[in-house]
C-alpha cells in the first residue's frame, strides 16, 4: 500500500502505465505473452506510441537494449 501511495499511484506513473498498456494493445500482445513492446525511439527521448515506433521483442532483448 505504501509503495502504491508513494509511487505507483501518482498521476504521472498512472499515465506512463496507461501508455505502456496502449502500446501492448496496439501490437496485439496479451497478458502472459513472453514478448515485450520495444519503443524503437524511447518515450523518454521523445518517442511515441505510433505503430511505426513499436516492435515486439523478447524480454531479454528489450531489457538488454538500454545497457551498453
Amino acid at each position: 500500500k505504501k509503495e502504491y501511495a508513494n509511487y505507483h499511484g501518482k498521476p504521472i506513473q498512472k499515465k506512463r502505465r496507461a501508455m505502456r498498456n496502449r502500446a501492448r494493445n496496439k501490437l496485439g500482445l496479451k497478458v502472459g505473452d513472453p514478448k515485450e513492446v520495444d519503443h524503437i525511439r524511447p518515450l523518454s527521448k521523445g518517442g511515441s506510441n505510433r505503430k511505426t515506433n513499436l516492435r515486439a521483442v523478447s524480454k531479454t532483448a528489450n531489457r538488454k537494449k538500454g545497457q551498453k
